[in-house]
Formats: C-alpha cells, sequence, structure tokens
C-alpha cells in the first residue's frame, strides 16, 4: 500500500492506495478540488460541508448520467450485434442457395456432354 498527501478544499488528506495508482487518485483528488472550487466561486462560502456535498452530488449525476449512456450503447450494441448475426445467416444462406445452383448447373453440363459425346446414328463418332 503506498501513501498519497492531496489537498481538498484547501485540506491536506493523507490517503492509502494500491501501489501503481498514486497519480490516479491523485487526478481524482485534483478533480474534486477543482469542482469545489467552481461550486465555491458560482455559490460563494456557503460551508464545507455544503460544499463537499454538492461536489459529491455533481460527481453522483455525471456518474449516473455516464450509466445511462452505457446502458443506452450496450443496447445500441446488441441491436447491431443481432442485425450482423442475421445478416450473417443470409449471407450464408445465400452461399448455400449459389453453391446448390452452380451444382446443378455443373450436373446439366455434365449430362449435355455426356449426350454430345454419345455416337451419332451406331457409328463411333462422337461429338465434342
Amino acid at each position: 500500500m503506498s501513501q498519497v498527501s492531496v489537498t481538498i478544499n484547501g485540506r491536506q488528506f493523507r490517503m492509502a492506495c494500491e501501489d501503481g495508482q498514486e497519480g490516479h487518485l491523485m487526478n481524482l483528488a485534483r478533480d474534486l478540488d477543482t469542482r469545489i472550487e467552481g461550486l465555491r466561486a458560482k455559490f460563494g462560502e456557503i460551508g464545507d460541508t455544503r460544499l463537499t456535498v454538492m461536489a459529491a452530488l455533481t460527481i453522483a449525476d455525471a456518474l449516473a448520467e455516464t450509466a445511462q449512456r452505457i446502458k443506452r450503447l450496450e443496447d445500441e450494441l446488441a441491436v447491431l450485434q443481432d442485425a450482423r448475426n442475421e445478416a450473417v445467416s443470409l449471407d450464408q444462406a445465400a452461399h448455400a442457395t449459389i453453391a446448390a445452383a452452380l451444382n446443378a448447373a455443373a450436373e446439366r453440363i455434365e449430362g449435355i456432354t455426356k449426350k454430345l459425346n454419345q455416337p451419332i446414328g451406331g457409328g463411333s463418332v462422337a461429338l465434342g
């Protein structure tokens, strides 16, 4: 565990975090401090606790909006995956139909070739 010292709302806090997460924790603290300073600039001195709660609510609101956006994107992704699966199925069916048509044409050509190669009138001369 690492220890990091962060400043939020003019106060120093010593925080513990996983090794390697120090920079991330410092960025989070900086973001919170910026939000509190922004609220202080907008509303004036309304008390540290109230500013902290308001900052926490703005973060919770952003988190809720992000969760809703992720849900919408997951729903869109599911629709697109279904459409892709449908397209793949149609493509496979088209390939099967084309292959069957080509096989049928090849069989007809073979049949015609055999008929053309049969001797005419009992003679031994074959056409083709």
